[in-house]
């Protein structure tokens, strides 16, 4: 997969990887050209806590420490016809036993554990096809 973009959210430090699909959907315009991502398109979203570099003179860098969760999006427009023709899946990780669990309504923002959970956070970006993440220049 390739990376798609990187952000910073608060504490987080944020890449966006891409699969295959939805890298050559973005090359070809999508979603600025007014079409939707093809079935089959894949983002990750995997998230880190920000932590100061320790090598980089200035002392502002921040770099990704722990691991934090991982987010996922994968359009199938037959089986989540009811949410926009995406799925998502949001994961927490747990240092302390290396593992991830899904997200749940205790989270910010609150997942209801299921296919649908990201659907209401992506519903002010629907002329988008429901995706926030540009692809940038490069």
């Amino acid at each position: 997969w390739q990376v798609i973009a990187v952000s910073q959210t608060g504490d987080l430090i944020v890449a966006i990887l891409g699969n295959p699909e939805i890298i050559a959907a973005y090359q070809a315009g999508v979603p600025g050209n007014g079409k939707a991502f093809p079935d089959g398109s894949k983002m990750a979203k995997i998230h880190w806590n920000a932590q100061k570099s320790a090598e980089a003179p200035d002392p502002t860098t921040r770099v990704p420490g722990t691991l934090h969760d991982i987010d996922f999006m994968v359009k199938d427009s037959k089986r989540f016809a009811d949410s926009g023709g995406w799925g998502w899946g949001a994961f927490n990780y747990d240092a302390a036993s290396d593992t991830f669990t899904p997200a749940t309504l205790a989270d910010n923002p609150p997942q209801a554990n299921d296919a649908k959970c990201g659907f209401a956070c992506h519903t002010i970006v629907k002329a988008k096809d429901y995706v926030f993440t540009a692809y940038p220049k490069r």
